[in-house]
């Protein structure tokens, strides 16, 4: 297909930016000896596991759909993570065949699950691993993603911790970034060698969780690769990062169609067939606005755009515009392969964009069209 074929809304992903991005990882994987997985949890595009296998080393998942997902889709020889908060008993066994490194959140869950994990354990077909809090937030502004905030139900504190680490236990993990330099992972890092210390030397692995911001410009790439040598000589484990924005960061794009453009008193609005709540999620949860195509900081006209849909408050953003646009005009908004196929919803019955790959050659593959037996079929 062509640009000017495609329907909207519509995400799209750019093969060779997703590629540009593996390869950083991949950079990052080979001189520091690490190895790192894919996050579903902020981009699960399955069309494109088979090209991710390539360059990583596998996959974490957030329960047992993701893990199916991915041991469907990924290389047979992916390894495949999982950490849940607590485990449905009836889901234990299937996930349990299907990967082989699995985290729990509490001693509670830990032992509820013992006597299924530890048969896998005991044969070498999982390793088991703990999640703890290293109750040390680098997190300014976006409390709603940080696991280290008061009362979080994520990762055992110290306090709460077993002086001897538990019998099958070789693994510990903590995720506390967001979006996120090397100097927040230093500190957490220094966080956890001052309260969980005395386990580092007893552990094969560890796994420094997601938020790693390893793709973006400003990214000290060569600091994180001497800071994953010096701590894997230090104790002698394996080292795990889970990124799920770094492999698909500025990979994609959203376009929508201008339907209406409103005025109310010292207001110009632009409706389009997109929507913040159904699409965009983060935009209205972050919150955050999301870079638009054309806008400029510049001297412009000041446009709001906003959703077809009845929420007052599904508005995407306030951009200042070279031109007010016009009923029929395809807006592109920038970011939109992360944290938005997996989030989006079917309110108002909105219909889902379809999902569109890119690739170098210019041609657009159309990879996914929904229909409203996908809005009917969820209710």
């Amino acid at each position: 297909m062509r640009f000017d074929e495609l329907s909207t809304p519509s995400y799209i992903v750019q093969e060779e930016k997703i590629k540009s991005n593996l390869n950083i990882l991949k950079n990052v994987q080979e001189k520091a000896g690490c190895k790192i997985l894919l996050a579903q949890k902020a981009f699960s595009m399955y069309r494109l596991y088979p090209l991710i296998s390539e360059y990583l080393s596998g996959y974490t998942a957030s329960g047992l759909f993701e893990a199916k997902l991915a041991a469907e889709e990924m290389s047979k020889s992916a390894e495949n993570h999982v950490f849940e908060p607590a485990y449905k008993p009836s889901e234990m066994e299937e996930i349990l065949k299907i990967c082989d490194h699995v985290y729990f959140n509490s001693i509670a869950q830990l032992e509820k699950h013992r006597e299924a994990w530890e048969r896998y354990e005991k044969e070498g077909k999982v390793k088991i691993a703990l999640r703890i809090n290293p109750e040390h937030s680098t997190q300014v502004g976006h409390e709603i993603y940080d696991p280290c905030g008061k009362g979080s139900r994520l990762g055992i504190r110290r306090i709460d911790f077993p002086e001897e680490l538990p019998k099958g236990v070789t693994g510990l993990h903590f995720h506390t970034l967001c979006e996120q330099g090397l100097e927040p992972l230093k500190e957490t890092f220094a966080a956890v060698e001052g309260r969980f210390g005395k386990y580092l030397k007893q552990i094969s692995f560890i796994n420094l969780g997601g938020g790693h911001h390893i793709t973006k410009d400003d990214y000290d790439v060569e600091g994180l690769i001497a800071f994953i040598k010096d701590i894997k000589a230090k104790y002698g484990f394996e080292v795990y990062l889970e990124p799920g924005e770094a492999i698909a960061l500025n990979a994609g794009t959203l376009i929508t169609e201008v339907l209406d453009v409103v005025r109310t008193g010292d207001y110009i609005t632009a409706i389009v067939d997109a929507s913040a709540a159904c699409h965009m999620p983060d935009v209205l949860e972050m919150p955050y606005t999301p870079p638009l195509l054309d806008a400029t900081e510049d001297t412009g006209f000041l446009v709001r755009i906003a959703s077809r849909t009845c929420l007052a408050g599904d508005v995407i953003g306030t951009y200042v515009m070279p031109r007010i646009p016009e009923v029929g005009d395809i807006l592109t908004f920038g970011d939109m392969a992360i944290y938005s196929m997996v989030k989006n919803n079917t309110f108002n019955g909105m219909a889902l964009p379809d999902i569109v790959l890119e690739h170098a050659d210019g041609d657009f593959e159309l990879v996914k069209r929904f229909s409203y037996e996908d809005f009917k079929s969820r209710l």
